[in-house]
């Protein structure tokens, strides 16, 4: 494959060699390829939700860490979106969501160790995929500008003009991320007019997570709430598109979808014991990390590090600054990183047939109850159906349609 832009620089290491990590400027830069995605969801879930701030950095940064040695790649970790849209739009409790953490670490297991993992890759189109990207951006494009922009009325729609155009500004900035920007002023406001700082300071110290075990009727709660619209996520956008994107990058290392979905599981199977927010890998934060520079798994370890440090010794703070940020400045950067995932829909416009089909999957997963679920399967079987009737034309017209059918093939898209 003859990459092109961000991803002409694609290392090819001989084959069976094994990967180092190294630490140097371009991994350092790599690092803050994904801020863009984890920093609002993590702010937004945690307010949501109530989460203790230890526990959510120092897991969010040792599952970073772990991955990075494990997979010596670009890999990182991300907070599982459908579950983080329905948190943070029904303020869902942090019972329910560790409960959730554990449905999800135990189904993908189960489809892990079964082989119905790649069973899955072979069978769930590109466009059912872009489809349920689709209906999630609209899900969280919703919420930013439902909820979140018009929470602090006059004031808070000049913060968000001024997140807007400072996005703007540095949208696609390799060495200015713009997510960092903005929430550096949002902190800012945030201590200056909203937060005592004398109780800021006395914050500082080490903390670490506390342990809990979540109850029978929060994983069931979880599982009906949180997990089922996750999970047809995770497998097309998490598992799928990701064992795609590492291909693109590195062809040489040979990732399967299994390997994927172990340690997807493993990760869901112990943060909720100590706290930590249900997590995923994702395709959009090894674009992200690819992009800045980070060719081996020392960017991640590095991103890991910087929560690692600040759950260890600003665990306490961070649950106050999460309840004084400015929710408009949080919508901004929720609005945009839904607007990434609709826009993904373009793949699919050279083909009317599947653009049909992700178009109609979108709107499913976006607007009915356990939509995702309902989403994959119908999109699935239609983009099936559609090749069938696109096959037998070919042979009794002896020309394809133009647009190609609805192929399964998955391609480099933003994480889950």
């Amino acid at each position: 494959m003859q990459s092109t832009g961000v991803f002409a620089s694609r290392e090819t290491p001989s084959p069976g060699r094994r990967t180092g990590i190294r630490f140097d400027r371009n991994e350092c830069a790599g690092a803050f390829g994904d801020m863009a995605t984890d920093i609002p969801l993590l702010i937004g879930v945690t307010l949501a939700a109530g989460l203790d701030g230890t526990s959510v950095l120092v897991m969010f940064g040792l599952m970073q860490i772990l991955t990075g040695f494990l997979y010596r790649m670009p890999m990182p970790v991300q907070p599982l979106k459908a579950i983080a849209a329905i948190v943070i739009a029904q303020k869902v409790p942090a019972p329910t969501l560790y409960g959730a953490g554990l449905a999800v670490g135990v189904a993908m297991l189960l489809l892990a160790a079964t082989g119905l993992l790649d069973w899955l890759a072979s069978v769930v189109p590109k466009c059912v995929i872009r489809g349920i990207q689709f209906g999630l951006g609209l899900q969280l494009s919703s919420v930013a500008l439902g909820k979140f922009i018009q929470a602090d009325g006059l004031p808070g729609y000049f913060l968000a003009a001024g997140a807007f155009a400072i996005i703007v500004l540095l949208l696609g900035n390799r060495r200015f991320p713009a997510a960092i920007p903005v929430v550096l002023v949002g902190v800012v406001y945030a201590v200056i007019f909203k937060m005592d700082g004398g109780q800021l300071a006395r914050s500082f110290g080490l903390g670490l997570p506390v342990f809990r075990i979540p109850r029978p009727d929060a994983i069931l709660a979880g599982l009906l709430v949180l997990a089922l619209p996750q999970i047809p996520l995770s497998i097309s956008n998490s598992v799928l598109a990701t064992r795609q994107l590492a291909e693109d990058l590195f062809p040489e290392r040979r990732l399967t979808v299994r390997k994927i979905g172990m340690t997807y599981s493993l990760m869901n199977l112990v943060n909720p014991l100590f706290g930590g927010m249900p997590t995923c890998h994702g395709s959009g934060g090894m674009a992200g990390h690819f992009a800045f520079g980070g060719r081996t798994g020392g960017s991640v370890i590095l991103y890991g590090l910087m929560f690692l440090v600040l759950g260890l010794f600003f665990g306490k703070g961070f649950d106050q600054i999460t309840k004084a940020f400015p929710l408009p400045m949080l919508g901004v950067l929720l609005l945009f990183e839904g607007l990434a995932l609709v826009w993904l829909l373009r793949d699919t416009a050279r083909a009317r047939s599947e653009f049909s089909i992700a178009l109609l999957v979108g709107l499913l997963a976006a607007g009915l109850p356990y939509g995702y679920v309902v989403a994959l399967l119908v999109g699935t079987v239609l983009a099936h159906l559609g090749e069938r009737a696109r096959l037998v034309s070919l042979d009794s017209a002896g020309r394809a349609d133009e647009g190609g059918g609805c192929r399964v093939a998955h391609g480099d898209t933003v994480g889950a």
